[in-house]
């Protein structure tokens, strides 16, 4: 009987080339893959609700996959995290509809990108923060990430990378973000996104851009610009990897 599981799982993506299985380099999907045929000894490829990139970090990812194996779900979970470095943990393991699906399920996800705003950056915390200690007004930043709530055409915000089909029609690159915000948490300004979807480096893009308001480079009016110019040069540089959490997916 054939089964499809969810994975609930969290990782430090310092030490990984992203999600994506590659030949050549250590991904999250491929060890997930390789700790799933140990337990099951069946060639699967489990299916992530997005594909997070190099360095990025994961509270709570979520994968599917399907299976002959009759091995309950608990001892799934638990077997799995014997199998997996230190750095992956499965959270959860549960059966699924035949029809559920990761990625395709999917009806929002929540980012967030932690920055660090004092001078001297602990070396505990450097694989999980952008350390940024200079001149910033936080309160424009504020209202520039209200500017990207709705539904918009990304296309400025999106890498420019044909592997992924960002060079597709601009409508293909319309979101829409529910909420869009920063906090302050201690000595960290936080970044907080929810949306319908999200394109290739698009978090990351967007933080830069607004760290660019925040120094006062870029005026609040230009966010609006940008967006209408559907052009990635238009936009701010790519904020670093080690700032970026995937923090829920919603189904």
């Amino acid at each position: 009987m054939t089964r499809n599981l969810k994975i609930t799982l969290s990782y430090d993506g310092s030490d990984f080339a992203g999600w994506q299985v590659q030949p050549t380099a250590s991904t999250v999907q491929g060890t997930l893959a390789a700790a799933i045929g140990r337990l099951t000894g069946e060639k699967v490829l489990p299916q992530g609700s997005g594909r997070t990139d190099a360095g990025v970090h994961a509270l709570a990812q979520v994968a599917t996959f399907s299976t002959e194996s009759s091995v309950p779900t608990q001892n799934f979970l638990k077997a799995l995290n014997d199998i997996l470095p230190a750095s992956v943990r499965v959270l959860d393991v549960t059966e699924a509809a035949p029809d559920f699906h990761a990625r395709h399920s999917a009806r929002a996800k929540i980012y967030r990108y932690r920055i660090y705003r004092e001078s001297i950056c602990p070396p505990f915390l450097a694989r999980y923060v952008w350390h940024y200690p200079y001149p910033l007004d936080e309160d424009v930043m504020s209202q520039a990430a209200a500017l990207v709530v709705g539904e918009h055409d990304f296309t400025s915000f999106a890498a420019v990378d044909p592997d992924r089909g960002n060079a597709e029609t601009p409508a293909s690159n319309v979101r829409e973000i529910f909420s869009s915000a920063w906090s302050r948490a201690g000595e960290e300004w936080v970044y907080t996104v929810r949306g319908s979807g999200f394109l290739h480096h698009m978090v990351r893009n967007l933080v830069a851009t607004f760290i660019l308001v925040g120094r006062g480079t870029n005026q609040l009016a230009d966010i609006i610009r940008i967006l209408e110019a559907r052009n990635r040069s238009a936009a701010g540089p790519t904020a670093p990897a080690s700032g970026l959490f995937l923090v829920n997916v919603e189904y």
